[in-house]
C-alpha cells in the first residue's frame, strides 16, 4: 500500500496555504498517487506530530511524507514537478 500522508490545515486565513495546498492534491491526483490527508487543525498534537517528522519545530502545512518519512514542503514538491520527480520526491521509486 502507499503510505503517502499530506498534512495540511483546514482552518487557515491564508490563501498562499489554500492554494499551495490544492496545488498538491490535483498533481497527486493528476498522476493517480492515492493519499491520506491528516488535519493538523483537529489539534495541537498532530501538528506537533508533523513537525517532530519533519525534524522542523516551525514546520507549517502543507507538509508531504511517505508513511513516517519526511519527503518535503511545497516548494521542495514544486522543484520535484518542475523536474518530473514527482514519484521519487515521494519515495515512490
Amino acid at each position: 500500500t502507499m503510505g503517502i500522508k499530506l498534512y495540511y490545515t483546514t482552518i487557515t486565513a491564508s490563501r498562499d496555504v489554500k492554494s499551495q495546498q490544492a496545488q498538491i492534491m490535483r498533481v497527486l491526483e493528476s498522476k493517480s498517487i492515492q493519499y491520506e490527508l491528516v488535519d493538523i487543525s483537529v489539534g495541537p498534537e498532530v501538528r506537533d506530530e508533523m513537525r517532530s517528522k519533519a525534524g522542523d519545530p516551525t514546520a507549517a502545512p502543507p507538509q508531504l511524507f511517505n508513511e513516517d518519512q519526511y519527503c518535503g514542503n511545497y516548494e521542495m514538491f514544486s522543484e520535484a514537478v518542475e523536474a518530473d520527480e514527482v514519484e521519487q520526491f515521494l519515495k515512490l521509486a
